[in-house]
């Protein structure tokens, strides 16, 4: 019996296209006609790296993304709208005047966990939300163990994983991994490590990377490397 066609998708926490591309991908698996076929494995990714686990709630997220990309307040305000825009016609109500920045590592741990106990999707969507939707602290340890339990985790598992180093390997191992894909940027979809789709696609251009992916795929599995990398230097290719 052939293995399930898998996805990975590299992603970070607190990235708006990292949501909307989430519910684009779940629409275009919607119509897929093999969806039951698909195994997709979150992967982490880091925008901000150096961000403290709590950033100062007196600085608008507006006011940080001014400063990071040397833009006028007003443009930054004006980004943010659109983006807001586009969520909402995905079904997402982002909420960019709560959101607290902070580091997201903690939460990739946390995505961790929930992998080895079969809940990855429902903790990653619980993390996005509590961060776009609901102006949750991400990098509070505490947080993350009450949103954790929400997604279905065991509370005392999740504060006592924190409390410890477990997981930190692993993130950095696939951190490192985006980088020698030449991932940049995310949200980028790597699928059967043969394609890649970068950035938050219509649903319709996931639905047909997937579709070329499984239509493809019988010869593949007879002739392709199966240690060839879905991306190359110049980044993911579509």
């Amino acid at each position: 019996m052939m293995k399930k066609l898998p996805v990975e998708i590299w992603s970070d926490i607190a990235c708006p296209w990292c949501y909307v591309g989430k519910r684009r991908f779940e629409a275009a698996l919607a119509g897929f006609a093999h969806r039951d076929e698909i195994e997709v494995t979150w992967r982490a990714f880091e925008l901000d790296p150096s961000a403290p686990r709590i950033l100062d709630a007196s600085t608008t997220l507006a006011e940080r993304l001014a400063t990071k990309y040397r833009m006028p307040i007003e443009r930054a305000e004006a980004m943010m709208r659109s983006t807001a825009e586009t969520a909402r016609a995905d079904g997402l109500d982002l909420r960019f005047d709560r959101v607290r920045g902070g580091n997201t590592f903690d939460g990739h741990r946390v995505l961790h966990l929930a992998r080895a106990r079969g809940r990855a999707d429902a903790a990653k969507e619980r993390l996005m939300r509590g961060y776009f939707t609901d102006g949750e602290t991400i990098g509070d340890p505490e947080t993350l163990v009450r949103l954790a339990t929400e997604a279905g985790l065991d509370a005392d598992e999740v504060r006592t994983m924190l409390a410890g180093d477990a997981y930190r390997r692993e993130v950095r191992a696939e951190q490192a991994e985006a980088r020698a894909l030449g991932i940049s940027g995310v949200p980028c979809f790597v699928i059967d490590r043969r394609y890649g789709v970068s950035g938050a696609q219509p649903a319709e251009t996931l639905r047909a990377a997937l579709t070329q992916a499984w239509d493809e795929r019988p010869a593949a599995a007879a002739d392709a490397d199966p240690e060839a990398p879905a991306c190359g230097p110049d980044g993911c290719a579509t």
